[in-house]
């Protein structure tokens, strides 16, 4: 699921004396060795002031919580962004789960707003309504002068403009256009939106990216439909980096970018690392008691991870630049996540031994985003919101339900807080950004700053203006900069201008920074895709490189190119570097994915039209949603450690047999154990959703060679039978009930025989 927002606690006056924290103006971390402290097993959930809050967060030695801004001046905020001039973008969901029942969560009664530090103090002092009247919006991204933004249940992406400099956006138009509605539950939507480094724009979700061009998003199909949810982020190189709520996994699709699919490793992160720490009880836990620590009542495996950043800024210790960050709203935490390269694969260990980066026992406290802020800190986003789970898991029969209404916790809605953390050797910079109208000879210098959201922003700005002045420039830095990162950006400044040449190209390609290398062979592929020899054959110099991540590249880069020239390196690679697991698995999975396509195309290849178009839809929604739960594969999500959220679907006699019990099943949804195994999660009612939609979902899972399932299709014209023909169950049907079901069907056959 997507951000699980949960319910939080405040804990009773006596805690700051416990905590040893200073009650100064401005609340200190705890101070001594850093040791985690539970202080309350059953909490309380009433709201506290900013500053009470601030004073129940415990962080280690040298750091800092600052307030930036809170209720009234902003509400229920889920996420934010800072444009080219440094002007700050905040989402408010403002009618998320007012109570258990998500009452009224739809009304467009949503905003995005602008706060400003007009006195540069460091904190907002005004704030203006961008944008009113929104569906719940998800995420924002600044391009230029412009706004680009999502809401909810719709798939389409909206540009927004102030143009008389009121603050208030008075122009908006369609940037993205795509009719068909977004019908997955708010949690399983697209909860990102990132320029990256490589200059395409990144979702967290599905299998679209998109170039800005000319005013408009052009979009690209990526090969796997992503499955991160809320929040996504990269590192300095271009890394993507994605968490997935649900099935409580704190980093997925980390090894390698979203254009060569998906690829994932049980072991990338240390098991310590799904282990939250809380400092108060978890009572709100959707799992329930089995959720938690018996001895203390803390939430013990990751439920909620999302908002997660990696830290580039360079106001903080220099050891924390390049960490990885996951805030657990239900946990009330954010962990911080030692990330280590290790011959081209990623790894991610706990920084800290039982116990988090930050952690507050503040029940209300729901950290839900983080990033590296224009000033060179690190920024939180803090809903302050009591139910942090969406409606579909606090029924008033559920576990959840039940803690919502014993403790009122749906009465904590309405606030809001954006905090700050800052380290006593480092002051914040104070210098304002002032891109959007400087001139582009200033944006090439600050490609070297040492803060990574300038560096990026000064990209983007540039591509963005579109102007090709500055390549001379440009290519300078790119072969002669002394700082690696400024190479880097330089680069892709070019490859976004559509101006990179093969002399400044080869230059990379012999740079001393393996980092560089790496680079240059990525924006390579500009010219492989245009089976270009000579780069292919400049490229071949390099297959004995030194750095195992240009020889990955390498391969990723030359693996999908038809020329001999270009499979001669992948296979001179392969066969040199039989150790290197990321090499190896990554091209297996490659090929293996192959195959499946071309077996889809043979298994429906022989389909009329309307079969084709049920499958083939089928496939997207399938992947976009029940994915999360069954599998990319349908083989089931597989944690080591923790149970399968769903049943896998390969193979299964339940989806290969009888066509209405399955109908019956997904309109109505699935709860209780499964052959005898109870699973996490349990199988929501999809009887909102069409006959179409029903029709193609189990057609694609009926007919899928990847689930080696082979049956016939499910019409629309059956579904809209098996619909009017079964009782609406708003519980859930069992495995038992399916059959009863079934029974008495085989009665009424056999009766309508006699």
């Amino acid at each position: 699921m997507i951000f699980r927002f949960g319910a939080r606690s405040l804990l009773a006056g006596g805690v700051a004396a416990i905590l040893t924290l200073s009650c100064s103006d401005e609340p200190q971390n705890a101070p001594g060795d850093f040791t985690r402290i539970v202080l309350d097993t059953n909490p309380s959930f009433k709201p506290l002031s900013p500053r009470e809050s601030m004073k129940l967060v415990q962080l280690p030695p040298g750091f800092k919580i600052e307030l930036v801004a809170s209720e009234p001046m902003v509400q229920e905020p889920v996420g934010m962004a800072w444009d080219a001039n440094g002007r700050l973008y905040v989402v408010e969901m403002n009618t998320y789960m007012k109570d258990a029942a998500a009452t009224g969560e739809f009304e467009p009664l949503s905003r995005i707003k602008l706060l400003e530090d007009t006195d540069n103090d460091g904190k907002m002092d005004k704030a203006t309504v961008f944008i009113d009247s929104l569906v719940l919006p998800r995420v924002v991204l600044p391009v230029g002068d412009e706004l680009l933004v999502t809401i909810t249940n719709n798939r389409s992406i909206w540009s927004y403009k102030d143009t008389d400099g009121d603050g208030r956006a008075d122009r908006h138009r369609l940037v993205f256009r795509n009719d068909d509605l977004d019908v997955r539950n708010l949690e399983h939507q697209n909860g990102g939106l990132l320029w990256n480094l490589d200059n395409w724009i990144y979702p967290s979700r599905d299998n679209l990216r998109y170039k800005y061009k000319n005013g408009s998003l052009i979009a690209d199909t990526l090969p796997d439909n992503m499955i991160g949810q809320w929040g996504m982020t990269s590192d300095n190189y271009g890394r993507l980096f994605y968490s997935e709520a649900g099935p409580g996994l704190p980093a997925v699709q980390i090894q390698q970018g979203p254009a060569y699919g998906a690829l994932n490793f049980n072991d990338q992160y240390t098991a310590e690392f799904t282990k939250p720490w809380p400092i108060a009880g978890t009572i709100d836990a959707q799992g329930g008691r089995s959720a938690l620590r018996p001895e203390d009542n803390t939430l013990k495996e990751f439920t909620s991870g999302c908002g997660q950043s990696v830290f580039r800024g360079d106001r903080m210790p220099e050891d924390m630049i390049g960490d990885y960050f996951i805030p657990e709203p239900v946990g009330r935490i954010i962990k911080r996540g030692k990330v280590f390269n290790r011959q081209g694969k990623i790894f991610i260990e706990d920084a800290y031994r039982e116990q988090d980066w930050l952690a507050s026992a503040d029940m209300n406290f729901r950290p839900l985003n983080t990033y590296t802020g224009p000033d060179g800190c690190f920024y939180i986003v803090d809903m302050y919101h009591g139910i942090i789970q969406e409606s579909e898991w606090t029924t008033p029969d559920s576990y959840l339900g039940k803690i919502i209404a014993e403790k009122e916790i749906y009465r904590n809605r309405g606030m809001g807080r954006i905090y700050r953390v800052v380290h006593k050797d480092f002051e914040r910079d104070k210098t304002v950004p002032r891109m959007i109208d400087a001139p582009s000879s200033q944006l090439v210098n600050y490609l070297s700053h040492p803060n990574g959201w300038w560096r990026d922003m000064a990209q983007q700005t540039l591509i963005v203006r579109n102007d090709r002045s500055v390549v001379p420039e440009l290519k300078k830095v790119a072969v002669s900069s002394p700082d690696h990162l400024a190479r880097i950006h330089a680069l892709w400044t070019l490859e976004g201008l559509e101006s990179m040449d093969k002399e400044t190209l080869y230059t990379a390609f012999a740079d001393k920074d393996a980092r560089v290398r790496k680079t240059a062979v990525w924006i390579s592929e500009i010219f492989i895709e245009q089976n270009d020899k000579q780069v292919i054959s400049k490229l071949g110099e390099m297959k004995s490189d030194t750095s195992a991540d240009v020889k990955v590249q390498l391969t990723l880069s030359l693996r999908t190119s038809r020329l001999p020239e270009a499979r001669n390196i992948v296979k001179f690679l392969l066969d040199s570097n039989k150790n290197n697991a990321m090499m190896q698995f990554s091209y297996a999975t490659f090929v293996e994915a192959q195959k499946m396509r071309e077996a889809e195309l043979q298994r429906t290849k022989n389909l009329g039209p309307a079969e084709r178009k049920l499958i083939t839809e089928g496939a997207v929604i399938y992947k976009q949603l029940c994915a999360t739960c069954h599998g990319a594969d349908g083989k089931g999500i597989s944690v080591p450690g923790k149970p399968m959220p769903a049943p896998p679907l390969v193979g299964s006699p339940r989806v290969k047999g009888d066509k209405i019990a399955l109908t019956q099943l997904l309109l109505n949804g699935l709860t209780g154990p499964v052959d005898g195994k109870t699973y996490t999660d349990k199988m929501p009612s999809m009887w909102a959703q069409s006959d179409e939609w029903i029709a193609s979902v189990l057609s694609y899972i009926r007919n899928s060679a990847e689930m080696n399932n082979k049956s016939s299709v499910v019409t629309t014209k059956e579904v809209t039978g098996t619909r009017a023909n079964t009782p609406k169950i708003p519980e859930g049907m069992t495995l038992q009930m399916l059959e009863i079901f079934k029974l008495g069907r085989a009665e009424r056959t056999n009766w309508d025989k006699k």
